[in-house]
């Protein structure tokens, strides 16, 4: 699901971390290779009742204390899931059983393209829409590419996004389609964003700097493969340009975009008819 990181070279989390006077984040206690340190959740607000982004895994009971010690006298007001994710969704009976004693609203963009999680009922938002609770304006982005129903929230009067696996704290994220995580970035890099909350890995103080890195990491990525392209006039994807990473999910953009052409079940080539800037890029990066 995620990018993976050996977990020994990551920075150490606090189960239970004060981040700003409104956001308190619980580690999902289910660290691994897929998911970095663990799934990273967030209570938000001051008053008693307050909104929790995300939910770990099922059947995490040290998760469950760490959330009720976070909430303290509080409740939870409602959940906001931002994406299908099994990490991101799984502990959502564990808490109506454990902590709200009882179903609460669980908003999330719609999943289009399968069947939702068996025995959930979700309050479906729409993109745009305006979640508030005292002193805390969340508005709701769609930002699909990591999966079809990924949301990203925009909190107002912090300038901070929570990203959930859009952006990471460590590594880079993966994604179902890249077409569409590219859209992705180029709408969170328009936003006033200072710090990024990550669905998993450390805070990035610099948010829109993150943001830029990684659509230079993914131009540079395509600007390999067209430059592979222009050198040959057909080429077999996984023979000439088994290399480089997520090969086949930049060429189903390129091909999106016009800028290349499929000719066989797994060989490409430019579009003659387009005219394409494959000039050098200047960022690193491992994906």
């Amino acid at each position: 699901m995620y990018s993976t990181e050996k977990t020994s070279n990551l920075a150490k989390l606090d189960s239970i971390s004060q981040l700003s006077t409104n956001v308190y984040r619980i580690l999902g206690q289910n660290p691994g290779p897929f998911t970095l340190q663990g799934t990273n959740t967030y209570l938000i607000g001051t008053t008693k009742e307050r909104i929790l982004i995300d939910c770990g895994d099922t059947g995490v009971e040290q998760y469950i204390d760490c959330l009720k010690k976070a909430l303290g006298n509080n409740t939870i007001k409602l959940i906001i899931c931002t994406h299908w994710h099994g990490d991101h969704v799984g502990g959502i009976t564990d808490i109506f059983k454990h902590v709200t004693n009882g179903p609460i609203p669980v908003h999330k963009l719609r999943r289009m393209d399968s069947p939702e999680v068996d025995n959930i009922k979700f309050d479906y938002i729409l993109p745009g829409s305006i979640i508030t609770a005292p002193g805390v304006t969340l508005k709701c982005i769609a930002t699909p590419g990591h999966t079809s129903d990924h949301l990203s929230l925009y909190f107002e009067e912090e300038g901070s996004l929570f990203s959930g696996d859009c952006i990471l704290g460590e590594g880079s994220s993966v994604f179902e389609d890249l077409y569409d995580y590219m859209h992705s970035l180029e709408t969170l890099s328009k936003l006033n964003i200072t710090r990024i909350y990550p669905g998993h890995g450390s805070v990035v103080e610099k948010g829109l700097e993150k943001i830029y890195e990684y659509i230079a990491h993914r131009k540079k990525r395509e600007n390999d493969i067209l430059k592979i392209l222009e050198n040959e006039a057909d080429i077999s994807w996984s023979v000439k340009l088994g290399a480089i990473n997520n090969v086949n999910k930049h060429l189903v953009k390129l091909v999106k975009e016009n800028k290349v052409e499929q000719v066989g079940f797994d060989s490409y080539r430019l579009n003659n008819a387009q005219n394409i800037d494959i000039g050098q890029t200047t960022t690193d990066a491992n994906n």
